[in-house]
């Protein structure tokens, strides 16, 4: 250029946009955040510094709605994105599209700020956490379907009550945008007609690993929940946000499942103490009575009403009391011989009730069992679903290539790919 032929500001402007652009590409910037700010539009002004220089940036409002930690000033992060030049101001600027808390340390503190801040708001408190059912009848999982966690749990929620109904809600339970997926699978879980508990799953592993459990859009999800929440994420040693806005926190996949599902065996012999009881009670009840019988028969005025009878005219001179002496002594016999019945009818009815009401559980039990998928899978059957999670129930809809995961009835699983498509036969009119 020359002087005759200047550049333009708005020309030099945007020809150093682009020499920027790309030259750098996609960069990453580590500093400590600044002046961080969240406008009414939801995009994020901030500054990065460092000793010797600072950086301005913005995250645009649908990248900080992925973000795993909420900037905050004082933070160090590792931000990823483009260096542009904003014409406006003549200045250029990092576009973040991934930010991350550098360290432990820093994951730690954002931690211990956001349960400060939620236990204020009363979201752990005791009186707003609800009790689990004594006998669910359909369980909900959220969590992988594909992890170690969901096998866990199925496993010990079969094997302690094979007739329970349980749900898979799938989700992720690690990386970027996995705590949106998370507070959606809860949302639906809590809207499934019969459910009665929800348990949310996933195995162990590092602070990074389990942090979208200690993001605030997954404990307000739990918070809103109006079914009973249980939360099994991590090792016992692991203790997330989650953990502690849930109705109850199980120290694993596998101990949840022993929360949530009582023992069918216990339960028997729940029924067999009760029975037990109910037949000592009656037992008491009758005693007492025929010891109260006999002890008015012991009363004079039983024994011999007519001395007594003879007794009080004598006393009062005169003929004026005239009493029937006789009955009493025939109402004590009838009394006696009815209590004599009651007794004899009790030592009957009394484990006929226990034996009804074991026989009554015994073929519920068989009806779960009917009902069971996984009984149905034992017999040969397997479940198929597409890449979805939505079950499979015939061909219309499926195309070459498409993805369907089919479990079985041992509790395996396999992936395959569709290769054609045949539809059924047409049916005769």
């Amino acid at each position: 250029m020359t002087p005759d032929e200047p550049f333009t500001v708005s020309t030099l402007t945007h020809e150093l946009r682009g020499v920027i652009g790309a030259t750098f590409g996609d960069v990453f910037v580590r500093g400590e955040i600044s002046q961080a700010r969240r406008v009414a539009s939801g995009h994020v002004y901030l500054t990065l510094k460092d000793a010797g220089a600072v950086l301005p940036a913005v995250i645009w409002r649908s990248a900080a709605a992925r973000l795993r930690v909420a900037p905050e000033d004082g933070m160090e992060v590792l931000a990823r994105g483009g260096i542009d030049v904003y014409p406006p101001h003549g200045r250029y600027q990092l576009i973040i599209r991934q930010l991350e808390a550098v360290g432990a340390g820093a994951l730690q503190r954002a931690f211990e700020k956001l349960r400060a801040r939620l236990e204020a708001e009363g979201l752990f408190a005791t009186e707003r956490k609800q009790p689990l059912p004594v006998l669910p009848r359909t369980v909900a999982l959220v969590t992988s379907r594909t992890g170690a966690a969901v096998r866990d749990l199925v496993r010990v929620l079969h094997q302690r009550h094979p007739g329970l109904r349980l749900v898979v809600v799938p989700t992720r339970v690690q990386g970027a945008g996995a705590a949106q997926e998370i507070a959606h699978a809860l949302r639906v879980a809590d809207t499934l007609a019969g459910a009665d508990v929800i348990v949310v799953a996933r195995g162990g592993g590092s602070l990074e690993d389990l942090w979208c459990f200690n993001e605030e859009l997954v404990a307000r999800a739990i918070a809103a929940c109006t079914t009973p929440v249980v939360s099994a994420v991590g090792h016992e040693t692991d203790v997330t946000i989650a953990d502690l806005v849930a109705d109850v926190r199980a120290a694993t996949p596998s101990h949840a499942g022993e929360l949530v599902a009582p023992m069918r065996d216990d339960l028997l012999r729940a029924l067999d103490r009760e029975g037990q009881r109910l037949a000592r009670r009656l037992r008491a009840r009758v005693d007492a009575a025929w010891q109260r019988v006999e002890a008015l028969g012991e009363r004079p005025v039983l024994k011999s009403p007519r001395a007594l009878l003879a007794r009080w005219r004598a006393r009062l001179g005169h003929d004026a009391v005239r009493l029937r002496a006789a009955a009493p002594a025939h109402r004590l016999a009838r009394l006696r011989q009815r209590t004599d019945d009651v007794a004899r009818r009790l030592r009957v009815t009394a484990p006929r009730v226990v034996t009804s009401r074991r026989q009554r559980l015994d073929v519920l039990h068989g009806k779960l069992e009917a009902l069971s998928p996984l009984a149905v899978m034992a017999r040969g059957w397997s479940l198929v679903t597409d890449e979805n999670g939505r079950l499979v129930r015939t061909v219309k809809g499926l195309a070459p290539g498409a993805k369907l995961l089919t479990r079985f009835g041992d509790g395996g699983e396999a992936e395959s790919r569709v290769e054609a498509v045949r539809p059924p036969p047409e049916q005769e009119p």
